[in-house]
């Protein structure tokens, strides 16, 4: 490219010397402001009119030409002329001519300085080269415009790309770039004309007419060429090429905020998916991620590098993400076998297809690869493999489209660099969800089944694990079958995630189902597993200074646990209930409101020392009990009571009145929540129900053996009443041995009364706190099997304390109808 100027050359516009510039021809092309107030005559009276027009006697020309003899054409010369002053008197002055030896203006063109002292001529001389050598210099790029910013000079390093003219004098920037980035360069550089503030920093994209995907960036700095008076003559501009600079910077960024999106969550999906989003449209049009199946659950996936590998789609992003449905099957070529380097040869690098958009789609020779096809308007695609532990598993593809530039080396090995942290990343998100589905299947393995039938309630259980990011908790619930068709409706939560809130579970849910097996009341039974966790964190700290001398990693967070026990009677339709540090329960009456129990809960188990208070209320046949978790309420979203209001709210909406609870109970956590589980979500529903009068008997008894007999033909009349004709004989021995012994060491009254429902028990109540015990009879002791009797004759027996005394009680299984 050629330098340019323009008429008005730059150094010689701005200088304060009194100074003509003359062609070859000897006319006036240019006149210094200083010489018009030299002599008060105009630049636009000089401008294009002989030099000779100036002299006094214009006839007098040669014998100022004659004073130059003998320097040449690039040598300069001093002399004196007289020229006409623009009042019409003559003006006697000095003038020196300097050569111009650039070219810009022919090799005879002449800069004639009028009245200059010798060091202003040196000095213009010296910033004469200077600029020359400024403007031949390669670094930056250096323009000129004039104030309709059209380009006066440039040097040939302003924008050294395809597409740009030789020659650049006097044309626009919109005559050779895309007309958004001209459009844009523009603007600024009025700005800098009208408002003489200069442009510093400006990084913007350069593209050219022939070239327009990808291009350039440039910084551009610019600032205003004005006269002496302040007059805007023009701009001057750098540009720099900072492309290399960019790329590399914005590629070093982009992988940065990928190992980011790597970093943020343990689930295998939204791994995969938080990378898409953080490739499309940054580093390409489209991405998407290609797993194999066995990913998903945590499997390994086939380490046989000789076989194709069946992939799974599983996320995509970007302008034609629409085109690439996730769930769609594709295949990984074979793994190449393991090389040398011991990076497996090559099955762990790249590939670029570019000029997708002249392939055939049908397979052959030139056919795309493929993992190539399927965005429409693709001219480039890239693809690197998910390789961990010698094993490829996936892949992760990049398509450009329109504009985009094709990919570079640099491209590739920075797709090479993503993949190989993403597939560690994946990697050990599909190590933690086998880990976590272990912990989820064990945790389920230890709940009761999730629906029973009992003849106190209808109950429905529900259980949600914690998001994957938070790992397994420690929530469970149980419905525990009681004598005289009591149960007890538990719900708990340990504190803390993973496999040791799992185990913590498991032997609470055992404490609390051995301690209901003592028939203990509901604060008495909280007491005990109270005490037995604060067993359990002094055995757990003894074990962990073991452990941790041992460099065996110890389990994080704290011991304790929450939990509601309630029990509940049909016959008397009331429900005992106390809680240690858990929600209350809410119950849904049969009208269709909705409250929740007033309780006074303890602290969390663990605590120690505290008393826990119980609660009795009544219950109507049909209400519903729901017992749950605090996940359920505790979202994120608002306070707890905005959660239990959102409880209350989900209850009526899912009818459990009038529906199955089995039913209802996944209507009430349905979208539940908006985003995450933070904690494991527990729910337990129960539909309370009674025994009819008609199907107890209760008889009291005086403390007389004479009423023994009298009680076994009550007994036997009313098993006729109720057609159990067949369990007779052994009601009667069960009731002989069980009054005979309240009567002998207990003394009356003693209570007898009988239950219908799906069991037959017999209850023998009195006033004596002592519990009976089962031995062995000796040979030859005649007394002390009766309890053995009993218990060959029940399907199962015991005792339970009463606020009177104590209740002896035995169970037998109806006949079949």
């Amino acid at each position: 490219m050629r330098a340019t100027e323009s008429n008005q050359d730059y150094p010689f516009a701005v200088t304060n010397t009194a100074a003509a510039l003359l062609d070859a021809s000897g006319r006036v092309v240019a006149w210094t402001g200083a010489a018009e107030t030299l002599l008060e005559r105009r630049s636009a009276d000089v401008c294009g009119r002989p030099a000779r027009d100036l002299l006094a006697d214009p006839g007098s020309w040669a014998a100022v030409l004659a004073q130059g003899a003998g320097h040449g054409d690039r040598a300069g010369w001093e002399g004196r002329a007289s020229l006409r002053h623009g009042s019409g008197r003559t003006l006697e002055v000095g003038f020196r001519v300097v050569p111009l030896t650039d070219g810009a203006h022919g090799e005879a063109a002449r800069f004639l300085v009028l009245g200059a002292a010798q060091e202003l001529v040196a000095r213009w001389r010296q910033d004469n080269a200077f600029t020359h050598e400024l403007f031949l210099q390669g670094r930056v790029g250096l323009a000129v415009f004039d104030r309709d910013l059209r380009l006066l000079r440039t040097n040939s390093h302003l924008l050294p790309y395809t597409g740009v003219p030789v020659e650049l004098y006097g044309r626009r920037l919109a005559d050779f770039l895309w007309a958004e980035d001209a459009r844009t360069l523009d603007d600024r550089l009025r700005d800098v004309v009208h408002s003489g503030v200069p442009l510093v920093g400006l990084n913007t994209t350069v593209r050219t007419l022939d070239e327009p995907r990808g291009g350039r960036i440039v910084t551009v700095q610019a600032f205003r060429l004005q006269e002496p008076d302040g007059h805007p003559m023009g701009v001057a501009a750098v540009f720099t090429d900072v492309t290399d600079h960019e790329r590399a910077r914005g590629r070093l960024d982009l992988l940065y905020r990928a190992t980011g999106a790597l970093g943020g969550s343990l689930s295998v999906l939204r791994t995969v998916e938080d990378l898409v989003k953080v490739l499309a449209p940054a580093f390409g049009d489209c991405a998407a991620v290609d797993l194999a199946e066995t990913v998903l659950t945590g499997g390994e996936p086939p380490a046989d590098g000789q076989l194709a590998l069946p992939l799974i789609r599983l996320a995509v992003a970007g302008t034609e993400s629409e085109a690439l449905r996730t769930g769609t099957a594709r295949f990984a070529a074979p793994l190449a076998a393991p090389g040398a380097d011991g990076r497996g040869g090559r099955q762990c690098r790249g590939e670029v297809i570019t000029g997708l958009g002249g392939r055939p789609a049908d397979s052959g020779d030139d056919a795309a690869p493929e993992w190539a096809t399927g965005v429409p308007g693709a001219h480039s695609a890239m693809t690197a493999p998910l390789c961990a532990r010698g094993i490829r598993f996936g892949r992760l593809t990049l398509w450009l489209t329109g504009d985009a530039a094709p990919p570079e080396e640099d491209d590739l090995a920075l797709l090479e660099e993503i993949a190989a942290r993403a597939a560690v990343a994946v990697d050990n998100a599909r190590r933690y969800t086998k880990e976590r589905r272990t912990a989820v299947g064990l945790q389920r393995s230890l709940l009761p089944p999730a629906t029973s039938e009992k003849p106190a309630v209808e109950a429905a259980g529900l259980y949600l694990p914690a998001d994957a990011d938070s790992g397994v908790g420690g929530d469970w619930f149980d419905v525990i079958p009681l004598s005289s068709a009591r149960v007890a409706l538990v719900v708990g939560d340990v504190a803390g995630h993973g496999l040791h809130a799992t185990a913590m579970m498991g032997r609470l849910r055992s404490a609390v189902r051995a301690m209901a097996d003592l028939e203990l009341e509901p604060e008495e039974l909280l007491a005990h597993v109270d005490d037995m966790v604060v067993q359990f964190a002094s055995e757990a700290e003894s074990d962990d200074a073991d452990d941790a001398d041992a460099g065996v990693p110890l389990p994080t967070g704290p011991a304790g646990a929450t939990c509601l026990y309630a029990v509940y009677d049909p016959v008397t339709r009331t429900c005992t209930m106390a809680s240690a540090g858990h929600p209350p329960p809410a119950v849904v009456g049969p009208d269709g409101t909705v409250e929740y129990v007033e309780l006074s809960p303890g602290p969390p188990l663990g605590v120690g020392g505290w008393p826990f208070e119980p609660v009795e209320r009544e219950l109507p046949p049909g209400s519903v009990l729901a017992l749950y978790t605090d996940g359920l309420i505790e979202r994120g979203e608002g306070d707890i009571d905005h959660g239990m209001r959102d409880l209350a709210e989900r209850l009526l909406r899912s009818d459990v009145l009038g529906r199955p609870l089995r039913e209802a109970r996944h209507d009430i956590v349905e979208g539940l929540p908006p985003g995450r589980l933070k904690d494991d979500v527990t729910l337990l529903l129960a539909r309370t129900r009674e025994v009819e009068a008609a199907a107890i008997a209760t008889w009291l008894l005086d403390a007389d053996p004479v009423v023994v007999a009298d009680a076994r033909h009550l007994v036997l009349a009313q098993l006729t009443a109720w057609d159990l004709d067949e369990l007779s004989f052994s009601t009667e021995l069960i009731v002989s041995e069980l009054v005979t012994n309240a009567i002998r060491y207990a003394g009356g009254p003693v209570r007898l009364r009988l239950i219908r429902a799906d069991t037959l028990t017999c209850e023998v109540s009195d006033s004596s706190s002592t519990q009976p015990r089962m031995r062995r009879a000796r040979s030859s002791e005649e007394g002390g099997r009766g309890l053995y009797i009993v218990a060959q004759l029940s399907h199962r027996w015991g005792s339970r304390y009463t606020m009177g005394g104590k209740t002896v009680w035995s169970e037998q299984a109806l006949p079949h109808a």
